[in-house]
């Protein structure tokens, strides 16, 4: 069951997502939100998966308050899903920088946002919508840096770490990289988690950003 922690300051949206979120039989939201200070205590109550963030809100803002959950200790399990209106260059960079692990906009269908929760749960993508990747890929190509945690070089990966890297980097999903290398997704899953260990990577958000940090894909 991925619990999850709704974070929002419009009630009327929590419960639409509440509703949503608990159609299915292996979601259900243990806390909602209404401001970011609320979803650091609940995160740290209730140590969800995943907390679904809106940016703006009141008190502490939604990018601040997923700094706070990705960087707390006993927090490193749980992963920020950022849902908002402002689908721009800054925000997603500054979501990247904060520690998130995904992000939709809000007229995104239900059936996308929930396959982009268990997705971000699973750690198999940076972000799954193709249109959302190519703005991530538009930062990335008008800036070539994105700030964040002090990560490992990738110098330290193997040949096929760098490779199947290389592949995540690009959007692929693991069962894409399988198919492509005529091997198994656990093979590819074991790859990735090897590579995130070696730099210190908090998930594959963090490693796909590092790859496009140093070279290793161009966007």
């Amino acid at each position: 069951m991925i619990r999850i922690v709704l974070a929002d300051d419009q009630a009327l949206l929590r419960s639409t997502f509440r509703m949503l979120i608990e159609s299915g039989d292996d979601m259900t939201v243990v806390a909602e939100a209404a401001n970011g200070e609320e979803a650091v205590a609940h995160a740290q109550l209730h140590r969800p998966d995943l907390v679904l963030m809106d940016i703006r809100m009141p008190i502490l803002d939604g990018l601040a308050a997923t700094q706070r959950i990705c960087s707390t200790t006993e927090l490193a399990r749980t992963r920020v899903l950022i849902l908002t209106t402002f689908e721009t260059d800054e925000y997603v960079a500054r979501a990247l920088e904060a520690g998130a692990s995904g992000f939709l906009g809000k007229d995104v269908t239900p059936d996308v946002l929930l396959a982009g929760i268990r997705t971000v749960v699973g750690g198999e993508a940076l972000l799954s919508p193709a249109a959302t990747r190519a703005l991530i890929d538009r930062f990335l190509s008008g800036s070539g840096r994105i700030g964040g945690p002090s990560l490992g070089s990738l110098a330290t990966l193997t040949d096929r770490e760098r490779e199947i890297t290389a592949l995540a980097a690009h959007g692929l999903s693991n069962q894409e990289i399988a198919e492509r290398l005529v091997v198994s997704p656990l093979t590819v899953r074991t790859h990735i988690h090897r590579a995130m260990m070696k730099v210190r990577a908090r998930d594959r958000a963090q490693l796909v950003v590092l790859a496009y940090q140093q070279g290793l894909v161009k966007a």
